[in-house]
């Protein structure tokens, strides 16, 4: 048999004996086994280099999404299907194919890359409260150098950013973090809300000088954030405002209720000084929040047990030894009154903004924009006859809103001489409102 022929063979040679067998041949592969193992370490960790991303890290998705496009003939994937909205409002699905979990190859710049992506059988559970396994995806590369991966993972958050190139995104809390609340939708441009003349291109300008001044804060050592404080009576513009602005910033938008329920002040100061890149922070009717909180307090024994946010920890997440930099802070009232003085004190608040009730000239280009084939000449005999008297400026005393102007052109959207007959209806529902 093999054994009695491996006998033979080294039966003669000094170094074995005739007991050598198997057993002896067993221990060399074993060895040889041994050393390329020992072989191929050494040579995975002078000359590979390893890129491992878990997937709670924010570029895991970015990263997914780039090598799918480099993996072209991929033969093993995974589906991921995302809803969009259209301009006319439908909801479109897209799929896209994801490697799958498992190892997959492809050339970038001339180097070979291994991905390697795990998914743990171990649930990891969220800070909203779910469970998900463990993901991770690990890039080795030929060669000592890290280069390789920072053009990666810049090319892949270039890839991500433009796919949201003309759309922003809104978040809202949900638990200790910020997640994507329905569908991303059209940059509204500026241009769209109107405000009062010069208003929205003082506060755009100022928001861009302070985007540039970052080492002027820093050299002097203020803190680089800026807040401010937009207030006037419902339905003026507010909160589209905001948006519009956003959208020309290109950035998204967290959206902050403080009268949430289950809100206190630790939720708070960690979702302040963890929204996601590229945003800005928008806390509305703050004044409504506050009111609640402080009759809260006034009876402690009927809201027991119900968690909240308190005036101090507002102040302190706002500008305290905590507050992340280069935040840009939104804060929205219909009683700027009501707000506490420790609130809007420069260094949390830096800027207030008033927007309110419609002037002759919003009249005019309000009109002017929803049916510009009509004239200028229809833009202000619309003007005019939502005016009191021709000495009156401002229609604070008609109380009419862009909101109410707006509804009033939708009513009429393909007869502009409908709705300049019918301009009096517009006062006619502030009285009624």
């Amino acid at each position: 048999g093999v054994s009695d022929y491996f006998n033979d063979l080294f039966k003669d040679n000094p170094y074995f004996g005739a007991g050598f067998g198997l057993a002896g041949v067993g221990v060399g592969l074993t060895a040889l086994r041994r050393g390329a193992q020992l072989g191929a370490i050494f040579l995975r960790r002078r000359y590979t280099a390893t890129l491992e991303v878990p997937s709670h890290d924010p570029s895991y998705a970015w990263l997914l999404q780039w090598i799918t496009k480099r993996v072209g003939n991929c033969q093993h994937v995974s589906v991921q299907t995302a809803l969009e909205q259209s301009d006319s409002g439908r909801i479109i699905t897209k799929s896209s194919y994801l490697p799958s979990v498992g190892n997959h190859f492809f050339r970038y710049g001339g180097t070979w890359i291994r991905v390697e992506r795990n998914r743990e059988a171990q649930m990891r559970r969220e800070r909203t409260g779910e469970t998900s396994p463990f993901e991770s995806v690990r890039l080795t590369a030929i060669g000592r150098g890290r280069g390789v991966f920072d053009r990666v993972l810049d090319e892949a958050r270039e890839m991500a950013f433009q796919a949201r190139e003309g759309w922003t995104v809104v978040y809202k809390a949900r638990g200790a973090e910020w997640e994507p609340f329905g569908y991303p939708r059209r940059r509204r441009p500026v241009e769209s809300v109107i405000l009062a003349a010069g208003q929205a291109e003082s506060l755009l300008a100022d928001i861009r000088e302070f985007q540039s001044s970052q080492r002027w804060y820093t050299d002097r050592g203020v803190p680089y954030r800026r807040g401010y404080l937009l207030h006037g009576p419902p339905g003026c513009g507010k909160t589209s405002f905001i948006t519009a602005l956003a959208g020309s910033l290109q950035c998204s938008i967290c959206m902050l209720n403080l009268g949430e329920y289950g809100l206190d002040d630790a939720r708070l100061d960690h979702l302040l000084n963890h929204a996601p890149p590229q945003s800005v922070l928008l806390l509305e009717d703050v004044d409504a929040a506050l009111a609640a909180q402080a009759r809260l307090a006034e009876s402690p024994s009927r809201y027991s047990g119900m968690p909240g946010i308190s005036l101090t920890g507002l102040l302190n997440t706002l500008d305290g030894v905590t507050s992340s930099e280069g935040r840009l802070l939104f804060m929205t009232t219909n009683y700027p009154e009501r707000l506490d003085p420790a609130l809007t004190r420069p260094g949390r608040v830096d800027l207030y903004v008033r927007i309110g009730y419609c002037s002759r000239d919003q009249l005019v280009r309000m009109f002017a924009r929803f049916y510009p084939e009509a004239g200028m000449e229809a833009a202000k005999e619309f003007a005019n006859k939502l005016l009191i008297s021709d000495s009156i400026d401002c229609v604070e005393s008609a109380r009419i809103s862009p909101a109410k102007v707006q509804g009033h052109f939708l009513m009429h959207k393909s007869d502009w001489k409908a709705a300049l007959d019918s301009a009096t209806d517009c006062l006619t529902v502030a009285e009624a409102a």
